[in-house]
């Protein structure tokens, strides 16, 4: 924005308040998972919130998620503008999104038993009572989902990082607190059959209170940095908003289409055993590292790509997708190694203990071992979207994801029987692929040409270390159960420390000798973030 009293920050240290405030909100997230963990085990109560959470938790993750469309339309049109013209366009985006998403609030409540009917036919009678309560109960979380996203992109247009970033912890919080209060009622009687509806009040009650936590926070800052107030205006040619609703509709309609992969891999997962309660608990383990990295990766970026859409800049512009795919896969592929190679203590030193038993660890251990497997692609789909939203562009990632609705969906219904539940991550994994394909291709083409050939080597060569590093750190923690063991979580703990820091040893040892740029961005970051916090 173009008045602003203080110089921007530089993208490296704008990413270091993203990567400390994310990794502030991720493990409290962290602690939260395994606080439910503990107190529900993959019983009913958690299964019941797994697919209760779907509405309101992807409208909270879609909409009011950094990165997610609200945040990316509002960033990359404010920050073309004045600073005068912030509230006024900051309170118009909001009226038009509270009305909307009042109305779903609405819907969410009446015909939640039918949400749940058509998202988990699978489900037992008790389980399903469970998940409708919990439901109308977290309703409302679709609002003020809406209104985190908006003050997301509003704080980072105002050059605000650290409380959009950390705010999260808030929602994690809550939850926490609201499981503690109920082990001390109930003491270890809390996963007890007789007391499941109790268990998933105050499981979704904690959540709603989290997330209207989060919001009430967000907003003082939004208020006291001059970017709009809680008030309701109807002026719908205002300056600024065409631009904004251009993006962000597209944008979010594309997103949505992205969840109802989410809904598909549930819905086959109904049908499957402990196959919810597995995927959130391994989805969890992989999002921890990988929220906090892609925070660090598309949020400074979003910026410079929406500044270098002018033809003059292409070749700058390519130069930064460059660096995001590149920058994604040596933060992506190591991690990719160790959730491969070393899921099963993965799993068991951060899970198993209370209702979390070794049955349960065997079950999510193989789901985290395939969730690793996509997050280099997850990651780059996302930073060549985001290519797209600079370029006033969410049509063409809309339309993709409208394809990609009917593939993921035939593609779990091939994988999901010889696979079980992996085979559904399986099935989310390729349609990342294919998306990042043909966003590629398409860039290509608008672009005026990519060096994707040059950039298709880098990636190989990448993926070929990490798997050296996978089998190097799998050959530790074999080594290690066979000749010390793992029969107490001290001696779990070491095993997975050393055969992770042998993995990131060789991939770091390996990468070195390509000499990639991106690998001194990297460093520099690094360096930055956990020396001297580098600014302009």
């Amino acid at each position: 924005m173009s008045d602003k009293p203080k110089p921007s920050r530089s993208l490296a240290g704008i990413a270091g308040i993203v990567a400390v405030a994310t990794l502030i909100s991720k493990l409290f997230g962290f602690v939260r998972e395994v606080a439910v963990a503990t107190a529900f085990g993959v019983g009913p109560v958690v299964i019941a919130n797994t697919y209760a959470y779907v509405l309101p938790g992807f409208l909270l993750i879609l909409l009011g998620g950094i990165n997610g469309p609200f945040h990316s339309a509002l960033v990359s049109v404010l920050a073309k503008r004045d600073k005068s013209e912030a509230a006024p366009l900051v309170e118009t985006v909001t009226t038009i999104v509270s009305g909307i998403l009042l109305l779903v609030t609405i819907i969410l409540i009446l015909f939640a038993g039918t949400f749940i009917d058509i998202q988990a036919p699978g489900l037992d009678p008790t389980t399903r009572s469970l998940a409708i309560q919990q439901l109308q109960i977290m309703a409302p979380l679709a609002l003020f989902a809406g209104l985190i996203g908006i003050g997301f992109g509003t704080l980072n247009a105002s050059d605000q990082y650290w409380l959009p970033s950390v705010s999260p912890l808030f929602s994690s919080l809550a939850v926490i607190l609201g499981l503690g209060g109920l082990a001390l009622v109930l003491g270890e009687n809390i996963n007890a059959p007789q007391y499941a509806q109790l268990g998933g009040i105050v499981l979704a009650g904690g959540i709603l209170a989290g997330g209207i936590w989060q919001w009430l926070v967000q907003q003082i800052a939004q208020w006291r940095s001059g970017m709009g107030n809680l008030r309701l205006r109807f002026n719908w040619r205002i300056p600024g908003l065409k631009d904004v609703m251009k993006v962000m509709a597209p944008a979010t309609f594309s997103s949505g289409m992205l969840q109802i992969n989410v809904y598909t891999d549930l819905y086959f997962a109904s049908f499957i055993p402990m196959a919810a309660a597995a995927m959130r608990y391994g989805n969890l383990i992989v999002l921890t590292p990988l929220g906090i990295i892609s925070n660090t990766i598309l949020v400074p970026l979003l910026p410079v790509f929406s500044r270098l859409t002018a033809p003059e800049n292409w070749p700058e512009l390519k130069i930064r997708i460059r660096q995001g795919l590149l920058l994604s896969a040596l933060t992506m592929l190591p991690l990719t190694s160790i959730f491969v190679s070393l899921s099963v203590p993965i799993v068991k030193a951060i899970y198993q203990r209370g209702a979390f038993n070794q049955e349960a660890s065997n079950v999510v251990a193989p789901v985290l071992m395939a969730y690793g497997f996509g997050m280099f692609f997850y990651l780059a789909r996302d930073v060549l979207v985001r290519v797209f939203y600079a370029l006033g562009d969410g049509e063409t990632p809309f339309r993709i994801s409208i394809i990609n609705i009917v593939l993921n969906g035939v593609l779990d219904w091939l994988l999901v029987t010889p696979f079980k539940t992996p085979g559904l991550i399986f099935a989310t994994i390729s349609v990342n692929i294919i998306s990042m394909v043909v966003f590629l291709w398409i860039l290509h083409r608008r672009l005026h040409g990519l060096p994707l050939g040059e950039w298709s080597l880098s990636l190989l060569m990448l993926t070929g270390i990490s798997a050296i590093a996978g089998f190097s750190s799998w050959g530790v923690s074999s080594g290690w159960d066979k000749w010390i063991g793992s029969g107490n979580f001290l001696l779990l703990i070491l095993q997975v420390s050393l055969s992770a820091l042998v993995a990131f040893g060789i991939f770091a040892l390996l990468v070195t000798r390509l000499k990639l740029p991106e690998v001194d961005i990297l460093v520099s970051r690094l360096r930055q973030k956990f020396g001297k916090r580098g600014s302009s």
